[in-house]
């Protein structure tokens, strides 16, 4: 039995379970019910033809009754792609990640190879292999309406998103910012039938290009935001095979990327974005990871993973070690003690820089002229990534493995600093497992927050996924408040890690 179709089983028993209580509970029709008119939908009438009148009837995903259906409108085009309670379910140009036929497969192996119950149309016939394969085959071919259109197909040049890598599927989900709802999958990587895992996102100011390092791969890679696809990569092969490289850097003019390599003798990468090629290796360091860098992009911060050492690296001069506890610069880690710094991040004015310390559970400061200790924050167990808004005087901290004070269910916690006072503004306890990317949508007022649910202890995935693994989910949190935007979870593919916004 291979894996794909273990993990199959084990999601459908999951998913049979869950369903009743949660995503599709069909209510009774309502009197006020009306079969709506396929050829007056925005949907290509061949799709109406199946959508409307088997899916979107009296007590199912129609306007009366959809809130009882998993809150899945299906009686017209632009509703499908609002998503359900569990996120998107139809992605355009991605019929393997697109939930909806999941469902709609009544015979895996025969129509395709996934399916998961209970299958639709609700209590009616299955749908045949002919309807099934017209629905797939218009996903495929970006899952247009009758006039052409493709779901967030419009103003290319200014739409707001987020850019989010999956680890367990060389995918990178695209957010629309606006419904808040994945609208494409990008595949990553450059080796076919292996998963090379990608690891971080970063995004220019401009919002012209994202950039992916994959730390199972020896390239990384540039996305154009207004196409989204990828355009162009460069080989870091020459780098202990460019495996590992875990974090990348980006100037504010977006024309240079700065790489870190997590080994023993980790290599610190200089590229040109503009011709993705390597300008220089700056140094080789030991187990270096998070980058920050000053306004002029000519003096990098660079955490050293394990122990207690910050390197400071400036163009054409040695590197210098920054102990940020006051004793003796170490690189080894001892468990409690050491503080194990894993990400950096200026505060905006550049006056002082944040570290995550996950062995000592604490965010230390550090001012950044006098490269001196501020203040140690304590924080919950293993502090991972940060966030920060400009709008608000906010970090965010995921702290991916604290005790989670809604339920045993979940996992993890995002405190709340002042980057100005210093002060802990609170600590957000959701429905979150295992959260680690984060990203701040200052113009719309909203943090997103990747769950990585890697652990079989967390919340059972809504459905599978066409690479296997376990699914992941993001929530969305307001920025005024600082409680969540709605009570979706935001079901994506396995491992959801990194997250960056274009357009802050």
């Amino acid at each position: 039995m291979n894996l794909r179709t273990i993990y199959s089983k084990y999601f459908t028993l999951c998913i049979i379970a869950m369903l009743a209580a949660t995503s599709c509970r069909h209510d009774p029709p309502k009197p006020t019910d009306t079969e709506p008119d396929p050829a007056k939908t925005q949907y290509p009438l061949e799709v109406a033809n199946i959508l409307v009148k088997k899916c979107a009837t009296a007590g199912c995903h129609n306007e009366s009754s959809y809130t009882g259906a998993g809150s899945l409108r299906l009686d017209d085009w632009q509703y499908l792609f609002d998503g359900s309670a569990n996120g998107a379910v139809a992605i355009a140009y991605s019929p393997e990640n697109s939930s909806l036929l999941y469902f709609l497969n009544p015979s895996p192996g025969e129509y395709d190879n996934i399916s998961v119950e209970p299958t639709m149309p609700y209590n009616e016939s299955p749908l045949s292999k002919d309807d099934y394969n017209i629905i797939k085959n218009w996903i495929a071919n970006g899952a247009p309406d009758k006039n052409g259109n493709i779901p967030f197909g419009s103003n290319p040049d200014t739409r707001q998103k987020a850019y989010m890598t999956q680890q367990g599927c060389d995918l990178v989900g695209v957010i629309d910012a606006e419904k808040m709802v994945t609208m494409r999958y990008i595949k990553v990587g450059s080796v076919q039938n292996k998963i090379e895992s990608p690891h971080f996102i970063a995004v220019d100011n401009q919002g012209a290009y994202a950039y992916i390092c994959l730390t199972a791969g020896s390239v990384i890679q540039k996305i154009d935001t207004k196409t989204d696809k990828v355009v162009g990569e460069v080989s870091i092969a020459n780098y202990k095979g460019g495996f590992n490289f875990n974090v990348l850097h980006l100037s504010q003019d977006g024309k240079k990327l700065l790489a870190s390599q997590l080994d023993g003798t980790g290599a610190i990468v200089m590229i040109n974005t503009e011709t993705m090629t390597i300008m220089s290796s700056l140094a080789t360091l030991d187990n270096p990871h998070g980058i920050a860098a000053n306004p002029t992009f000519d003096t990098f911060y660079i955490t050293g993973q394990y122990g207690n050492t910050i390197y400071k690296v400036v163009q054409g001069a040695s590197v210098q070690k920054i102990s940020m506890d006051g004793k003796p610069s170490v690189t080894k880690s001892t468990p409690g003690v050491t503080p194990d710094a894993h990400e950096i991040i200026m505060a905006p004015d550049y006056s002082k820089y944040f570290l995550t310390c996950e062995n000592t559970y604490e965010i230390r400061v550090m001012d950044r002229l006098g490269d001196s200790l501020l203040k140690a924050i304590p924080v919950g167990k293993k502090p991972q990534e940060m966030a920060v808004s400009k709008s608000k005087p906010y970090l965010f901290v995921s702290c991916m493995e604290d005790v989670s004070q809604v339920s045993a269910l979940f996992k993890g916690s995002i405190y709340i600093i002042n980057y100005n006072t210093l002060d802990v503004v609170k600590r957000i306890d959701g429905e979150f497992y295992q959260p680690h990317g984060m990203a701040v949508d200052d113009k719309n007022g909203k943090v997103y927050i990747a769950s990585r649910n890697s652990n079989a202890n967390g919340p059972a995935p809504h459905h599978t996924s066409d690479c296997g693994g376990r699914n992941g989910y993001y929530q969305v949190f307001d920025l005024n408040t600082l409680t969540p935007a709605n009570n979706r979870r935001y079901e994506v593919t396995p491992d959801p890690y990194s997250i960056g916004m274009r357009f802050k």
